[in-house]
């Protein structure tokens, strides 16, 4: 018998986004590994109900956006790409500190997202994010070595309820 079992694991996860998520829900797709996967685990669990929003920051690689739509495409998850290059560019413009712009990028995410939930009636932010992010982050128990932007960076007043697919 495996140690890990991915279609068990697959499957269990697909039932219980099923039952956890009621109404439309948006998720942060980057593009990366985490992100993905939970976009299509959530996809396959409600279909369209669930937005991928991919954010073009303006910091992105030649043909990442195209690339990112295109494999999101393929993998049958309903998304869009938001242009918010200017509003990181102004947001960012003269920040050096990295914690900075650690929480700058945080709150200028949260909010793009915030304004696509409000267009689709979405209800939930979806997040996959991996757990040393979630533990360098500090909160609790843990300290705070370094905030991530899709963990400790988010802004206490978020408009959506954030469902961590940790």
């Amino acid at each position: 018998m495996p140690f890990f079992d991915p279609a068990k694991f697959t499957e269990d996860t697909i039932v219980r986004l099923k039952e956890q998520l009621s109404g439309k829900s948006i998720i942060a797709a980057s593009g990366g590994v985490d992100s993905t996967v939970a976009a299509a685990l959530v996809s396959k669990a409600v279909g369209d109900e669930l937005l991928a929003i991919y954010v073009d920051t303006g910091y992105m690689r030649l043909g990442e956006s195209k690339f990112v739509s295109s494999m999101l495409s393929e993998l049958g998850v309903n998304h869009k790409v938001v242009d918010a290059s200017k509003q990181f560019y102004d947001g960012l413009q003269g920040v050096t500190d990295p914690e900075k712009k650690r929480k700058i990028i945080g709150e200028l995410f949260i909010r793009v997202f915030e304004e696509e939930a409000r267009k689709y009636g979405g209800k939930f932010l979806v997040q996959g994010t991996i757990a040393p992010d979630w533990i360098e982050s500090g909160g609790g128990m843990r300290d705070t070595i370094k905030s991530h932007h899709n963990v400790g960076g988010l802004p206490e007043d978020m408009d959506c309820l954030l469902y961590t697919s940790d």
